[in-house]
């Protein structure tokens, strides 16, 4: 069975997303053959090639059908590539230079480059070992933004101190949507001080008599950041 990939690469502007470089990367393939995807086998595979380059995978989405289906890998520098960040933008180097009011470790640190070579490497074992067999597809890699979302535990422990929004399964207080800052990161739950942010909905009359609120890991359903600037 023949399949040709056509590799092009396109950058895109978000004013939320607005780290120094963000990039996508379109794969498109032709097949007559439509498989399900393996996406531990696939995240596996972008792991191994994230981690030769300086990278880490961040999360892998799946999305739509037989015929327009999108594979999204977000990456960022490891923690060894955003420490040398830090280090470069202390001395004033104009290409570490921050956005105003963002802290280093709340970057992704990822670069046009950065993007397009995990791209074509990455692409290439998806054609050598046809991990995305079947109809249309594209593959889309980039940074996961200031606006990131928050996958687990160990994601909260780093971004504790942020700003963050969240909305749970089920109702915490009467409420599913909450904003604050993350206080604290406990074993099964974390803090949110509501304080820090003006609340909306149901959870507006509770402001004055609860200044925090509680909120068990598995209770969550999204997390995001909250950029600040």
């Amino acid at each position: 069975m023949a399949a040709e990939f056509v590799r092009a690469c396109r950058e895109r502007a978000e004013a939320r997303r607005n780290e120094w470089a963000k990039a996508h990367f379109s794969f498109a393939a032709n097949s007559f053959v439509a498989m399900a995807l393996n996406l531990d086998q696939i995240r596996a595979v972008a792991e191994r090639v994230a981690a030769s380059h300086g990278l880490d995978v961040v999360e892998v989405e799946y999305q739509g059908g037989s015929k327009h289906r999108i594979l999204r890998v977000f990456i960022e520098k490891n923690p060894e590539g955003r420490a040398k960040l830090a280090e470069a933008a202390k001395t004033g180097d104009p290409e570490a230079a921050l956005p105003s009011g963002v802290e280093i470790d709340k970057l992704a640190g990822i670069t046009h480059e950065d993007c397009q070579q995990f791209s074509q490497d990455f692409g290439t074992v998806l054609d050598v070992e046809e991990l995305v067999p079947g109809a249309d597809y594209s593959l889309e890699v980039s940074s996961p933004g200031l606006d990131r979302q928050l996958y687990g535990e160990p994601d909260y422990r780093r971004f504790a101190g942020s700003l963050v929004k969240l909305q749970t399964f089920e109702p915490v207080a009467g409420n599913r949507h909450w904003q604050g800052r993350l206080t604290e990161v406990k074993e099964h739950f974390l803090v949110l001080d509501l304080s820090a942010v003006k609340q909306r909905g149901k959870s507006k009359k509770k402001d004055s008599a609860n200044v925090t609120v509680e909120i068990e890991f598995a209770n969550i359903e999204k997390a995001n950041l909250v950029p600040e600037f």
